[in-house]
């Protein structure tokens, strides 16, 4: 009788343990999320809009996200989610990376690359705009009249996409790493959570008063971002074309 109850308390023991080291449950991300829903699309881009964090002691990792699609006539529009819930984890590996594209898809192929909004599809596409040359002789990226809109929905007001940007990003990092364009003046990158153009491309964001400064203390010292405040919400919702 006695090993019987020692054998019982070991299994429970045992469960317990498989419970606290390798019995979570997986959980997809919400880009793996979306990816799935908008299967049928044959081009499409992600971007990590908005960013933040609930509670004092237990925290809650938050995430928003732009979707920009495309009509038959391949015009894109967008779509903005609710908030989704997401893994520390998942929030920390894309704590700079606020206002980038998260993933693509062209012509059905699917990338999970972090690059600068429309880098993936539409700048350099001669479909939607050209190369110009301003008064200093540096080449920019210039979207036609009839796509102008594209600049504001994809947060490119702050400045122009210089050729020489864009050519670093194709040749050196597409596909195989993170482009956060060149340091500007301030010593701050062009694209992602540290640069200035967060504010300006997402005035109502959630994070964008502390965004900066929490990113840079928590690169220096490993620390968690501390609490914020917004809507709690796993759903999604859609804008109209």
């Amino acid at each position: 009788m006695h090993n019987r109850k020692v054998k019982q308390v070991s299994l429970v023991l045992c469960l317990l343990l498989l419970g606290a080291c390798g019995g979570k449950e997986f959980a997809k991300s919400p880009i793996d999320t979306l990816i799935r829903d908008m299967d049928k699309e044959k081009n499409f881009t992600i971007i990590l809009y908005d960013m933040d964090v609930e509670g004092s002691f237990f925290e809650d990792y938050k995430h928003k996200y732009k979707l920009i699609k495309e009509k038959e006539d391949g015009t894109p529009y967008e779509e903005t989610t609710d908030w989704y819930e997401v893994e520390e984890a998942f929030f920390n590996q894309h704590q700079n990376d606020m206002g980038m594209e998260v993933a693509s898809k062209e012509n059905g192929k699917v990338t999970k690359q972090t690059a600068p909004p429309g880098y993936s599809r539409y700048v350099g596409n001669e479909k939607y705009g050209q190369w110009a040359t301003n008064s200093s002789g540096n080449s920019f990226w210039q979207f036609y009249g009839q796509y102008a809109f594209m600049s504001s929905m994809m947060g490119l007001m702050a400045g122009p996409v210089y050729r020489t940007s864009y050519v670093d990003y194709r040749d050196n990092y597409r596909g195989s790493r993170p482009y956060y364009g060149r340091s500007t003046s301030s010593g701050l990158p062009q694209y992602g959570s540290k640069s200035s153009v967060v504010a300006k491309q997402n005035p109502n964001s959630s994070f964008k008063n502390r965004v900066q400064s929490r990113v840079s203390r928590s690169s220096r010292s490993g620390s968690r971002y501390s609490s914020g405040s917004s809507t709690r919400s796993r759903s999604f919702s859609s804008g109209g074309k």
